[in-house]
């Protein structure tokens, strides 16, 4: 008997199917070798972002930001343009309904400019970013502002980054409201969130694919586990966004919460508007995956009261170090010497004033007897006081790794905190060119280990519009960890929003391509 067996031994790459929707194709040339050390690393040929319907208010102004940084698109084809778009999230309009012109130009019967009655035009883009390294800009007003996803390609995607922020001037939502645009995925945690009476928070579920996806919401208090058939099996239309008001799902109020959202089929981005009746409002982004540590970047100086939310994950309970990394070391905040959280279950501590004038970052790890149980963190940061308060949060993060960018910062208001936990760190950081001019600006900082730099960054010489920071950790350097903070004062309110600047995955490792082809007969 003849038989032929075919061996082929190849590393593959699939990077798409749940996580950012990235990809990665191995062009020719001297980018795509690996050497004998390790895998190379590639550009993503595809990225996908999501963004949340901002607000529910009339008085709404919301600002659109996108941009991808020059330098990562080394591997990319000779000759590709590229494209990256952001359109509204809604189901395709198969009844006749006449699509929502985007052009503020045009009038309603009532003679109000950009105000009308028929939904979003699904196929028509908000925002469109035509080359790397310059930003585009784009607003949208009211209400009726939609959620909106998009995918980016060729060039343009690796690192492509978008902000969305939102100031509602008046009402019980005033306040400045600021995201980054997140990459779809399957599992989110959310500490930090509450069903308390003075707020309202929702989870907000974005499905940017062409089938409805399946999501389930759980919810944890200081108890443990909090029942609610409600969360179970919430279907997410395709090409569109589901906002759950958390106190739907649970007849308890509870200070605390912990929001963890799965998907049973599909995938969603997803993001928790969290709004106080006293003290503003602000989206509270997903933490950083369960990890032993964690690290919370970025707690303005000027805070009047912090706030930690921790959720322990597993089957044994978590007993963490404090300490707060300042400008020129770390130390324990006072009665904090060790937290204990319970297994399954969400604590929280206050932190009041722990700052006292100079930003700091919270490190979190494991006692040396504590075990490594996984957790996820939050803090809820309040400035000012009275009825001039407003509020932020800052998620535990990932590192900056080998770069992250924010995308929205304006002529003044905007700064940038550095943790270095167990070792001096040194970052580059790129001002880019304004949405509307201006030429970028370059500046090097070096954070000493157990601090944190709170620096004022650089601002584009000429600016005109908006402009996008890009931070790049140098070689040599240890684990950095970054925050943005924008603020937009208003009215003696200090109003504000920080977003953490985890790494932008505009790379990928790809195992070196191996053939063995042999041909047996028997």
């Amino acid at each position: 008997m003849n038989r032929s067996t075919l061996s082929l031994i190849a590393a593959a790459v699939a990077l798409a199917a749940v996580t950012g929707f990235a990809a990665v194709t191995a062009p020719g040339g001297d980018s795509a070798k690996a050497d004998a050390k390790g895998p190379a690393r590639l550009p993503v040929e595809r990225s996908s972002l999501l963004c949340p319907a901002p607000s529910l208010s009339d008085l709404a102004e919301t600002t659109y930001t996108a941009y991808t940084p020059k330098g990562g698109d080394a591997g990319a084809k000779a000759g590709t343009a590229g494209s990256a778009v952001l359109k509204p999230a809604v189901t395709p309009l198969t009844d006749g309904t006449p699509a929502k012109s985007t052009d503020k130009s045009d009038k309603d019967k009532k003679g109000k400019k950009g105000k009308t009655s028929e939904k979003p035009d699904p196929n028509k883009a908000v925002i469109t970013l035509k080359e790397p390294g310059k930003p585009a800009s784009a607003t949208a007003d009211g209400s009726d502002a939609p959620a909106l996803a998009g995918s980016a390609d060729g060039p343009l995607a690796p690192g492509w980054a978008a902000q969305q922020t939102t100031v509602v001037s008046a009402g019980d939502t005033r306040a400045v409201l600021g995201t980054r645009c997140t990459e779809p995925d399957t599992d989110f945690w959310f500490p930090g969130a509450s069903t308390a009476k003075t707020r309202q928070d929702y989870v907000h579920l974005t499905n940017p694919d062409d089938t409805a996806a399946v999501a389930d919401i759980e919810l944890f208090g200081k108890d443990g586990a909090i029942k609610s058939e409600v969360g179970e099996g919430i279907t997410v239309p395709a090409k569109s966004s589901v906002p759950v008001l958390l106190s739907t799902l649970t007849s308890a109020a509870a200070d605390d919460l912990t929001v963890h959202v799965t998907t049973r089929s599909g995938r969603v981005g997803a993001v928790v508007q969290a709004s106080d009746a006293k003290a503003g409002a602000d989206w509270l982004a997903a933490s950083a995956d369960p990890a032993a540590s964690q690290v919370l970047p970025g707690i303005p100086g000027d805070a009047t009261d912090v706030r930690l939310v921790v959720y322990a994950k597993g089957a044994d309970d978590a007993d963490l170090k404090v300490r707060l990394a300042g400008a020129s070391g770390s130390f324990t905040p006072a009665g904090l010497d060790t937290v204990h959280v319970k297994s399954g279950m969400t604590a929280s501590f206050d932190l009041k004033n722990v700052t006292r004038g100079e930003a700091g970052s919270l490190l979190l790890a494991p006692t040396s007897d504590g075990g490594k149980t996984p957790i996820v963190a939050a803090l809820r940061v309040v400035r000012g006081t009275g009825d001039k308060q407003e509020t932020a949060y800052i998620p535990a993060t990932a590192a900056v790794g080998d770069r992250s960018t924010a995308a929205d910062n304006r002529a003044k208001g905007s700064t940038l905190a550095f943790t270095a936990p167990t070792s001096a760190a040194t970052v580059k950081v790129t001002a880019s060119p304004g949405t509307e001019g201006g030429e970028p600006q370059t500046k090097t900082y070096t954070v000493k280990a157990g601090t944190t730099l709170a620096v004022e960054p650089p601002v584009p010489s000429g600016l005109k519009g908006s402009y996008a920071l890009t931070v790049e950790t140098q070689p040599g350097s240890g684990p950095v960890y970054a925050s943005r903070t924008l603020a937009l004062p208003q009215d003696g309110i200090p109003m504000f929003t920080v977003q953490t600047l985890p790494d932008d995955k505009g790379t990928v490792a790809v195992p070196a391509a191996q053939q063995d082809l042999s041909v047996l007969d028997d």
